[in-house]
């Protein structure tokens, strides 16, 4: 469905974007999207993809290669996205301002995902966000510090996330990093003074995984 969505957004000359022309953030939430197919991203012998389909293996991919690691689903999961850009570019040790754009970014889509929550639900208790690593793979973001600005932006738009990692080194990692924000609110709970302390903390860009 996210991919007719695409075609109709072209189709009437409309940029499908996350950022507007001034840099500012402009998540999108997509409510009651069917899912109709699994594809198997993973290595597949019996696929024919050895390499598997993750990232850009995907766009290099025969046709037959995603039909043979491409599964029906029926009936259909539906699900609620909400797109946000994930912050891209950086080198060195992160500056205050990529920290404060990348908290309003991430407060922006979690603000609009309780909105939209509300209207399709009213009356619900809690909105809950799944996502994980966020701008942490091609984009060679810290995957500490983006844990700990996504769940400091949960709490300041009043939504709950459920963070989801790949093997025990990625649980590792987000435990660990969730338990020092944690610490850090204990501390204060005024925004400026955690940046202030996020910053002292020295993080740094990482590089691309290539994906």
């Amino acid at each position: 469905i996210l991919g007719s969505l695409r075609e109709a957004l072209l189709a009437r000359g409309m940029p499908a974007r996350t950022i507007d022309e001034s840099g500012q953030p402009t998540p999108v939430t997509v409510t009651g999207v069917q899912r109709r197919c699994f594809l198997e991203t993973r290595p597949s012998l019996v696929a024919g993809s050895p390499a598997g389909l993750y990232g850009g293996a995907f766009a290099l991919a025969a046709p037959e290669q995603v039909r043979a690691a491409t599964q029906a689903l029926s009936p259909p999961t539906v699900s609620n996205i909400l797109a946000m850009a994930a912050p891209m570019g950086g080198c060195g040790a992160y500056t205050r301002d990529e920290m404060f754009g990348t908290l309003r970014t991430a407060y922006t889509g979690f603000a609009a995902a309780r909105q939209e929550s509300g209207r399709v639900a009213p009356g619900i208790a809690r909105t809950v966000v799944h996502t994980g690593f966020w701008g942490c793979g091609v984009f060679g973001g810290d995957r500490t510090l983006m844990t700990i600005l996504q769940s400091l932006a949960a709490d300041l738009a009043g939504v709950d996330i459920v963070f989801w990692t790949v093997g025990a080194e990625g649980a590792r990692l987000g435990n660990t990093a969730r338990e020092r924000y944690e610490r850090l609110r204990d501390v204060t709970r005024a925004v400026p003074e955690l940046m202030d302390a996020l910053l002292e903390q020295g993080f740094a860009w990482g590089v691309s995984d290539g994906n």
